[in-house]
């Protein structure tokens, strides 16, 4: 694996993008190399921050089940690392990760809708069948959820491609790797 995009330190960034360095370094503790890598750009890193941490209808869980599962499906093992580990400071079982990676959360109803749906719109390009979306809706979903879940995966989607294009070192604890077709069932 050649890194492709540079990951670069502090002093290598814009005035604007080193403040966010200091905020990232004092919140997170360090600054991940995926952040440092949208700094190669003066705006992308605060626009990336304000896109990610927008407040949305969905709970803190559920953006990781669909962090999870669009990882999964475009092969991002940065963000499968990232979010297994996030994952888990939300309270998922490590069992209950890899599960949700295939876009399966057979332990709750609801979860299970949501990684269904999400796996789908991932490989569909936006263009989930009428039963999974009815499923979603069925499991207590609504229309801004829906809307919501769609501004997570453009996300989730964008850092992904970041990585994958980059091929920047992994800084978190590598998730478990899975021989799963992303197909849909």
């Amino acid at each position: 694996m050649t890194q492709r995009i540079n990951v670069p330190t502090r002093d290598q960034v814009s005035e604007n993008n080193q403040a966010i360095f200091d905020k990232l370094e004092k919140g997170v503790g360090f600054v991940p190399n995926l952040y440092a890598a949208f700094a190669n750009s003066d705006t992308a890193l605060g626009n990336y921050l304000a896109f990610q941490n927008a407040k949305s209808s969905l709970r803190a869980k559920e953006r990781e089940i669909i962090n999870l599962v669009v990882s999964q499906v475009n092969g991002c093992r940065y963000c499968q690392s990232a979010h297994t580990t996030l994952g888990k400071m939300h309270g998922f079982k490590e069992a209950e990760i890899l599960e949700i990676r295939t876009g399966v959360a057979s332990f709750n109803a609801k979860f299970d809708a949501l990684a269904k749906l999400t796996k789908e719109i991932t490989i569909s390009r936006g263009k989930p069948s009428q039963a999974t979306l009815d499923n979603f809706f069925a499991a207590g979903y609504t229309q801004g959820n829906l809307v919501d879940t769609l501004v997570v995966v453009g996300d989730k989607i964008v850092s992904n491609y970041l990585h994958n294009i980059g091929q920047f070192a992994i800084d978190f604890p590598l998730a478990t790797e899975l021989e799963v077709e992303p197909a849909l069932n």
